[in-house]
């Protein structure tokens, strides 16, 4: 038999979210404690509140790892939309969206035929997020079936809450990189079936979007997500203009690009629409009604120059959507969430909405868990939730350090971190309560 593990702890100034701050505001639903205490045993946070209040009540020689004033705890980030397969070719001189998926992400991908070199981009993957306090992230393999199932291998050997899916793609790509509908249906079903609910791991079906998938493929799609419903079902909308121009070439029958997924049954709770820059009203209001997610990947929209996410219009009041924070590598720029926070307040200010940094620390915490509908399991630091957990270094950098002498308050404190912070910031990370990446410790993966 098998005993319990023991309780551990991680002590400083903590960050987390009981609810939505969009919705009902900052004072509500913020959680700020100045000196806090996380206590983690059998993967789960046990208690978390004030030191003074839950230092007595653990037990006898319980480890206790003090982080210092100078820290700060928070729930593990969550990435809702990102492709390990681009890691390779992160940093591209590029094209708009379009053009560059033929020149750079096609040849790319084709590269991960090879078993080989698949596993090793998803080792420097899982462990490049985790070195920048990525707990969870929402995956997109390659057409190839085992690009989901190594990277499945890998994130289980690590203990990760992920989702990820193989491509699906029968169409307008390189005959090497295309499946068939019924090739796409059972390679995924297979996957389902192995990967599926094992551990903390969950299946993403995949259409990588309606340009590269017939209708015949959609359809097969949309009737494996109605026989496993409580899979995710991930893919992208809305990207450029270009493209749902394309869309409107290719399915002139639909009356507009998430017209066509909904057409498909691809459009309802569980589904993380990649974008979403160019929605018109009626489909701002068809994901409200359905549940369904935008990934907002502010520096890959930025750097294929795509167009500028609108996330107060996508939150606003009377209809908000759920929305994620993603990374998008490898047109996204970097592993940083904190880097991604600082292209989205550019976003929200080109559009007029200021995006204070408690609220982004919201969208890249318990927000993009909200996208995936985790909510309930990870994105917030309570008793019960997984204990994925990210420690920052509030200080780590010589700028930043003289900087945060000269911050007002805590506002100030996060917003000097989310445009000045990068990877140096993260001090620890924590999956399942396990410190997988420790840079003050030399931790670093089992």
């Amino acid at each position: 038999m098998i005993s319990p593990s023991q309780p551990t702890a991680v002590r400083g100034p903590a960050l987390t979210f009981t609810g939505d701050p969009f919705r009902d505001g900052l004072d509500r639903t913020m959680i700020h404690e100045p000196d806090a205490i996380v206590v983690m045993q059998d993967g789960l946070i046990t208690q978390f509140g004030p030191a003074a209040r839950i230092a007595p009540l653990l037990p006898p020689g319980t480890e206790v790892r003090d982080f210092g004033r100078n820290a700060l705890i928070s729930a593990g980030f969550v990435d809702t939309h990102v492709h390990f397969p681009q890691m390779p070719m992160i940093a591209s001189y590029g094209t708009q969206l379009l053009d560059w998926l033929e020149r750079y992400t096609f040849p790319t991908e084709q590269r991960f035929a090879d078993r080989a070199y698949t596993r090793e981009v998803a080792r420097r993957f899982l462990r490049e997020s985790l070195r920048n306090g990525i707990t969870t992230s929402c995956v997109y393999g390659t057409v190839h079936a085992h690009s989901a199932d190594i990277l499945f291998e890998e994130a289980e050997a690590l203990g990760l809450r992920l989702a990820a899916g193989k491509v699906l793609m029968d169409c307008h790509a390189p005959e090497a990189l295309r499946d068939t509908p019924q090739s796409a249906y059972d390679e995924s079903l297979a996957l389902i079936r192995k990967w599926h609910g094992r551990g903390r791991l969950l299946y993403a079906i995949t259409p990588r979007f309606a340009c590269t998938s017939s209708r015949e493929q959609l359809a097969a799609a949309g009737a494996l997500w109605r026989e496993h419903p409580d899979c995710l079902m991930q893919t992208h909308l809305s990207e450029t203009e270009a493209e749902v121009a394309r869309i409107r070439e290719l399915f002139p029958e639909r009356r507009s690009y998430l017209d066509v997924y909904d057409h498909y049954g691809l459009c309802r709770k569980g589904a993380v629409f990649g974008h979403g820059i160019c929605l018109d009203e009626e489909e701002l209001q068809h994901l409200h009604a359905t549940g369904a997610a935008i990934a907002h990947c502010p520096t890959s929209n930025f750097f294929l120059g795509s167009g500028v996410f609108d996330i107060a219009r996508a939150r606003r009041a009377d209809r908000p959507l759920r929305v994620g924070l993603g990374t998008d590598l490898g047109a996204g720029t970097s592993f940083s969430i904190l880097q991604t926070l600082n292209e989205a307040y550019k976003a929200a200010q080109l559009n007029r909405h200021p995006l204070s940094a408690a609220h982004a620390y919201y969208l890249a915490t318990r927000g993009s868990a909200a996208a995936m509908h985790l909510e309930d399991k990870v994105g917030s630091i309570a008793p019960g939730m997984e204990a994925d957990l990210v420690v920052l270094d509030m200080r780590s950098t010589p700028l930043i350090d003289f900087r945060m002498d000269e911050a007002r308050d805590f506002g100030e404190q996060l917003f000097v971190q989310m445009i000045l912070g990068d990877d140096r910031a993260v001090q620890a990370t924590y999956v399942a309560g396990h410190p997988v990446h420790d840079r003050g410790r030399g931790v670093c993966f089992p």
